[in-house]
């Protein structure tokens, strides 16, 4: 039997509600032809790739992340060959990804800290994660849940507009989206929203003029902040 505690201050979708919201986002996906950070980790990434992609990913285009990533591991496989490559040869490996000196940096210091501290592997501890260079919660709880398949929901940009713009939440920056969703979320969906939402926000729910003309959510979207649409 699935359990939600209330959220005071959030409206609380009726689990059917929800349920309808996850079929309807599941066959939009299937209509689309997409490649997310979720689809590379079923086929084959380890916990310490997924890791890397995802700070390689921030801010930078989905093609331009998964090169940078497969450059790089053919450099350096686990974290102790990531530690020992200079930050320059990172960078020049995954350039054109935004900020590559910086994520350089980050990414040869997660490195030693996993080989030296944790035996080379990534902690399946959010604290643990978050103590890594360039780790917010966005990132932790993606590998925790892609990486482990431990419940945790990853808000991104498209995840916090579109809750709140589908009236499920009403929040305003990602942490406090994350906690609202708990609730309103059975936790078999805490995973899988992120990819649902992402694929939905980029395809049809666009920051400015979302296409909600003909939109398989129409009937539950209240529109909630959107003043110009097609």
């Amino acid at each position: 039997m699935t359990t939600r505690r209330s959220h005071p201050g959030s409206p609380l979708w009726p689990l059917a509600k929800v349920r309808d919201l996850e079929r309807r986002l599941n066959a939009f996906r299937s209509t689309c032809r997409v490649t997310t950070l979720a689809e590379v980790q079923s086929s084959r990434e380890s916990p310490f790739h997924l890791l890397v992609s995802c700070i390689i990913s921030l801010r930078t285009k989905d093609e331009v992340t998964h090169g940078a990533s497969r450059r790089l591991y053919r450099l350096a496989n686990t974290p102790a060959e990531l530690a020992a490559l200079e930050e320059e040869v990172i960078a020049g490996a995954i350039y054109p990804a935004g900020f590559y000196n910086t994520k350089a940096g980050q990414l040869r210091g997660i490195g030693a800290i996993l080989a030296r501290h944790h035996g080379g592997e990534v902690p399946t501890d959010r604290d643990a994660l978050l103590d890594l260079p360039g780790v917010g919660r966005k990132t932790a709880n993606l590998v925790l849940g892609l990486g482990f398949g431990i419940p945790a929901i990853c808000v991104d940009t498209h995840v916090h507009r579109i809750s709140n713009r589908l009236g499920m939440v009403d929040s305003n920056n990602p942490d406090a989206t994350e906690r609202a969703l708990q609730p309103v979320l059975p936790e078999d969906l805490w995973i899988d929203i992120n990819d649902l939402l992402v694929t939905f926000g980029q395809n049809r729910c666009h920051p400015t003029s979302p296409k909600c003309t003909g939109c398989p959510l129409d009937d539950l979207c209240p529109r909630i902040g959107v003043t110009r649409h097609r």
